[in-house]
């Protein structure tokens, strides 16, 4: 069964995470003090080791000691955990996080122990090979067991109790992923006929077969996909599959109603979720965002501020009419606001530009124009908007008052993203949906953002819009 397999699996991770950790201890014992060859010492990167230095006997000491420390670590860290549907950005984070956490226990270790004469550079050293090496073993064996997976080994045999919307999303994604190594045996289901099938996974019987299937114990794990109408039989579902052991998920029916992480609380024993979490509806997050975007728009502003004076100098010369573009948008809740641009386009008038969306190749757009919004130099007056606190650096792009008003009624959550302030870029745009594009699909990348704010994402999303591939996608 699958969980035998993922026992020999963490065991011998347990014994070669073991063996690396050594090699690089030592490893990294020989180049910062083994002056006969290190490469370190030779080309003077750093200087040979002066005065009392501890033994290579004190050192294996600490090494004997070192191993269990780092292991547990990484046990609770995660690193040892099934990551059948995790990609390689998490198993790096985790070992970042226990090499971090390994790194500062031996330095506070030493100075409580009051023991001066340990390297601290040795320390470093170590835990910077330690953590590539690691890093390299562990991409190895999760692409040797992806192709494993693909050719139709180390599979997790699963059932699914309710045909629903949710059941077909799971299935979707299961056929997208075959690395995962999920094999779906059939759907139990009260409503639908027996042989009926979704993408050649058959309904092989009623929800009262549970039982009888679970005791041939040929199943790893239970997934419950019940409809949101047929929750009243999911309390028996799930003591049926406790009683026989087996590993259960619940996929709920509402995911559509609340986000992919929900935010819940515990009220005296009793479970509460939220429907919505905004992260920056909490004071401290919205400070130090408004915190950084006022130390990076005034630091944008010093930086950009000759190009702006060449730009605004080329609009008027160029094109008559006013040099900025004051627009009426949309923000933080629900308030309309004056954006700035630069005019990189002829003057309409105030009804035709409240109506109207640029599109390619729009005539409306004069010729520096379309460089400036290709280039997104129009957008720089905007940092004064995000300095006045109308705008963030970051965050869902405001819309005009009319298109507000036309989408809050036929697109679902369309008015949560105002529950933020708006930006100058966003996760929408750097993923390309920007100008004439899916309104659905940038509604989604903007309450992506608003449930999942970080400050870490805010710069991911600032790299992108310099270095991304898709953010100037679309636009003109």
């Amino acid at each position: 069964m699958i969980k035998e397999n993922q026992k020999l699996l963490n065991l011998s991770q347990l014994l070669v995470d073991a063996i690396i950790i050594a090699f690089a201890f030592l490893l990294a014992y020989n180049l910062r003090f083994d002056d006969t060859w290190s490469p370190l010492i030779k080309y003077q990167i750093i200087e040979p080791p002066r005065g009392y230095w501890r033994t290579p006997e004190d050192y294996q000491t600490m090494l004997i000691l070192l191993i269990p420390c780092y292991l547990i670590l990484y046990r609770l860290f995660g690193m040892y955990d099934p990551k059948r549907t995790a990609g390689r950005r998490s198993e790096l984070w985790g070992l970042l996080k226990a090499n971090t956490f390994g790194l500062i226990y031996c330095v506070a270790v030493l100075y409580l122990i009051k023991e001066p004469d340990f390297a601290r550079l040795f320390l470093f050293m170590f835990a910077a090979i330690n953590l590539i090496i690691d890093y390299i073993f562990r991409l190895f064996v999760m692409r040797t067991l992806r192709r494993m997976r693909r050719s139709g080994l180390n599979l997790k045999h699963i059932i699914l109790v309710g045909y629903s919307r949710t059941a077909e999303g799971y299935i979707d994604r299961l056929r997208s992923h075959p690395e995962w190594g999920y094999k779906v045996h059939g759907i139990l289901d009260d409503r639908r006929n027996k042989g009926d099938s979704y993408r050649k996974v058959d309904i092989i019987g009623k929800i009262n077969m549970l039982e009888a299937i679970l005791a041939t114990n040929e199943y790893d794990e239970i997934a419950i996909t019940l409809s949101i109408d047929e929750y009243s039989k999911l309390e028996g579902i799930v003591a049926i599959c406790e009683k026989s052991g087996v590993h259960t998920k619940f996929i709920p029916d509402y995911n559509h109603i609340i986000p992919t992480k929900p935010y819940t609380e515990d009220l005296d024993g009793l479970p509460v979720i939220h429907v919505r979490h905004v992260p920056l509806s909490s004071s401290f997050n919205n400070t130090i965002k408004r915190l950084v975007d006022i130390f990076g728009s005034l630091t944008a502003i010093i930086i950009f501020a000759i190009p702006m004076i060449i730009v605004a100098c080329i609009v008027k010369i160029t094109s008559p009419g006013p040099l900025i573009f004051k627009q009426d948008r949309v923000g933080l809740h629900n308030r309309e606001f004056k954006m700035y641009k630069f005019r990189s386009m002829r003057v309409q008038n105030e009804s035709e530009e409240k109506k109207a969306w640029t599109t390619q190749d729009d005539p409306r757009v004069t010729p520096i124009g379309k460089f400036m919004r290709k280039t997104n130099i129009d957008e720089l007056p905007q940092l004064f908007n995000v300095l006045k606190g109308d705008m963030s650096m970051v965050g869902p792009r405001p819309e005009r008052p009319y298109f507000v008003d036309k989408f809050k009624e036929v697109i679902p959550r369309y008015m949560i993203k105002h529950q933020v302030r708006p930006g100058m870029t966003g996760w929408a745009q750097v993923n390309g949906y920007r100008g004439d594009t899916s309104i659905t699909k940038r509604i989604q990348c903007d309450l992506y953002y608003v449930e999942n704010w970080t400050l870490q994402l805010d710069f991911k999303i600032l790299f992108l819009t310099f270095f991304g591939r898709n953010v100037n996608k679309n636009a003109y």
